[in-house]
């Protein structure tokens, strides 16, 4: 098994680094770094097989690059650029071959078709505006969608930091239509969502309130009920924190988030009413943590410190949801994003 990990290329870091996982257990051990892609602010990226969707910085252009695996290296198939700052998410259906881009910066979300090459074709694009923004500084020049994918019954979500927003759309002839809005408390600086397998509710991370807000909602009448709000970092820090990823087991027990400034990853059980019982807050060694990631069997976790240039791999307990530290100070430059893959 092998990790990716991409990030900002702000200082030294050149692209995409590939890391081997070898040994099982507590002896798991992440190797040494590996260039593997040279491609400039690969922020996010998806992979579907030999293929890989990278963001892309490119200088006055933003946009992402698709590449293949093609005898054990990756190559530049296509790419699609626009002038502005670079997208800061980007979602896939490996099914309809289909990725979703969600810009902060420019407030623009896109949908592109992908081709078992990896040639990328726009289909739609939508662009949010200043609906109710909120009264932090980070949200007062503008709407800022920060994720954008797809929901369990297949209709699109974004989340808006500087709207406080989750936003739904439905894809149908290639356009996207708005289909209703979610508000989240006023400075909530909605971020990144996950959902609950029976696709009734919903789990989103609030970035500058450093919140969970639980919602149950109908994915039919567009009906919204917030069920509670929890904090991800404990009441006694007083430092600025931005809280980053969100991620659910696979199981629906378990919520994880990682916050940047407190610097520690924060685990949640879901009890049965949806409500979440904190279990753990465990340190990210390192500074920064705005992304982490498991692999299929959710066995092994790997965060990625952007500050800090170095990453941290735990072994997960599926039982109690607990997070132990097996390898720290791992070597990885700028790192924003992690994936396991074979």
């Amino acid at each position: 098994m092998k990790v990716l990990i991409g990030g900002y290329t702000k200082n030294t870091s050149k692209g995409i680094y590939e890391l081997g996982l070898k040994g099982n257990g507590e002896n798991a051990r992440l190797g040494k770094a590996k260039l593997i892609i040279n491609v400039a602010g690969p922020t996010y990226f998806q992979k579907d097989g030999d293929l890989l969707f990278a963001i892309n910085n490119a200088g006055n252009k933003g946009g992402i690059k698709s590449f293949k695996l093609t005898d054990q290296k990756y190559h530049e198939v296509d790419k699609y650029l626009t002038p502005g700052a670079s997208p800061a998410y980007v979602g896939i259906d490996r099914k309809k071959k289909l990725l979703y881009t969600a810009n902060y910066h420019t407030a623009v979300l896109s949908v592109f078709r992908y081709s078992g090459d990896g040639k990328l074709t726009l289909l739609d694009t939508v662009k949010h505006i200043a609906e109710n923004l909120g009264p932090r500084p980070e949200q007062m020049d503008g709407p800022h969608p920060h994720f954008f994918d797809e929901t369990p019954a297949g209709n699109l979500v974004s989340c808006d930091l500087g709207n406080d927003s989750v936003d739904f759309y439905h894809l149908s002839n290639d356009k996207l239509e708005h289909l209703a809005s979610y508000k989240n408390e006023s400075g909530f600086g909605t971020r990144h969502i996950v959902f609950s397998k029976d696709g009734n509710y919903f789990y989103v991370v609030g970035e500058l309130s450093s919140k969970i807000n639980v919602v149950k909602f109908d994915e039919e009448s567009w009906s919204f009920e917030s069920i509670a709000t929890y904090s991800t970092i404990p009441n006694s820090f007083t430092g600025h924190n931005g809280a980053a990823a969100i991620r659910i087991s696979g199981d629906d027990k378990f919520i994880y988030v990682s916050n940047r400034g407190n610097d520690s990853l924060t685990v949640f059980e879901i009890n049965k009413d949806h409500t979440l019982k904190h279990v753990q807050r465990v340190s990210a060694f390192g500074k920064f943590p705005r992304d982490f990631n498991w692999d299929p069997d959710e066995k092994y976790v790997v965060a990625a410190n952007q500050t800090s240039n170095n990453a941290t791999l735990y072994l997960r307990n599926a039982k109690d949801g607990s997070l132990t530290p097996i390898q720290k100070n791992i070597a990885v430059p700028e790192g924003t994003r992690v994936i396991f893959t074979k």
